[in-house]
């Protein structure tokens, strides 16, 4: 059953855990706000189901830069 899970959720579930564990620093260093841990885990998680969605990269960095760059072209 676990073997299972894995091979169809493992990247939700690495996603999770690298947030899971950036939170746990966080409280480690500093103990704010547990809002900002679930924040953390739930970002991971979104990461990690984008991913498992997409062959790509999750953020599309060179169309974002060949937009930013469109924006400033009429100041050079």
């Amino acid at each position: 059953m676990w073997r299972e899970i894995w091979s169809v959720y493992w990247k939700r579930i690495v996603g999770a855990a690298a947030g899971l564990f950036c939170g746990i620093v966080y409280l480690a260093f500093g103990f704010w706000d547990m809002l900002f841990v679930s924040l953390l885990i739930f970002a991971g998680y979104w990461f990690g189901k984008q991913k498992e969605a997409t062959d790509g990269p999750v953020v599309p960095w060179a169309r974002l830069w060949d937009a930013v760059l469109r924006w400033f072209r009429p100041y050079r």
